[in-house]
């Protein structure tokens, strides 16, 4: 769901954006600059508190969080990621070999997020039950400049299929399964069945996501516009208190 221009977000963003930029160009976080210097990952780099305030400002309010509340409740925040995207992404990352150099670069990374490779076989596990994605832009910046992207629908396929390589097993037991032969045919069913929608955004407006939603980030088009902070954008990504007993549900 994409929510409108909220005057409270945008408020928000007034704070947030220089504490982002901070963390864009702070020595502590410069192993998060990868893809050859065009993304800066920011994962945790938004000191924000439980309540979504950084830098003084009010609690994260506006009508994507009376969304969220209304559907998932209250759950404290974490620290956001700052995910910031420079001219020229993608390039590869440090380590990443030429099949995902060309998934990055044809398949937009498409990803669900909190299954995360691992290991030498980098085998993927629900490491991270996420309860919802929310994005929060926090530059101004063209429709082609690596936007979020996503398959509508997917987020069914995903579920069902995470839902069948989960059934009958031990609940404390769920996020030791392997589900990565799982993910792949899924991701495949829906990149053959599922429309890829693209989804700019600007200041003062915001994108909520499912948790089981297929997404990733466009490459840097031609003619693409930003100021010299890049397309960034603030993630909120809090965990499933009943973690991936919780997860695994459809809502």
């Amino acid at each position: 769901m994409k929510f409108p221009h909220d005057r409270a977000i945008l408020d928000w963003v007034s704070y947030a954006l220089p504490a982002a930029r901070a963390a864009a160009t702070d020595p502590e976080f410069a192993h998060w600059m990868d893809c050859e210097g065009t993304w800066f990952i920011g994962v945790d780099a938004l000191n924000n508190d439980t309540e979504g305030r950084v830098q003084g400002s009010p609690v994260l309010t506006g009508a994507v969080m009376d969304f969220i509340v209304s559907r998932y409740g209250s759950l404290p925040l974490h620290k956001a990621q700052v995910s910031v995207i420079y001219p020229g992404y993608p390039l590869p990352r440090r380590g990443e070999g030429e099949a995902a150099a060309q998934y990055r670069a044809k398949r937009d990374a498409a990803h669900v997020d909190g299954l995360r490779p691992s290991g030498p076989d980098r085998r993927r596990r629900v490491e991270e039950p996420h309860a919802w994605i929310l994005g929060i832009p926090l530059t101004d910046a063209s429709a082609n400049a690596s936007p979020m992207v996503l398959w509508e629908g997917s987020h069914k396929i995903m579920q069902a299929a995470f839902a069948d390589a989960l059934e009958d097993k031990r609940p404390d037991t769920l996020d030791q399964v392997d589900i990565t032969d799982v993910y792949q045919a899924a991701r495949r069913e829906v990149f053959d069945t599922c429309r890829r929608i693209v989804l700019p955004a600007r200041p003062g407006e915001a994108y909520l996501l499912h948790r089981h939603c297929l997404h990733g980030v466009a490459p840097w088009g031609s003619g693409a516009e930003a100021g010299s902070d890049g397309r960034m954008i603030a993630y909120f990504r809090p965990e499933c208190a009943g973690g991936v007993a919780e997860w695994i549900k459809s809502s």
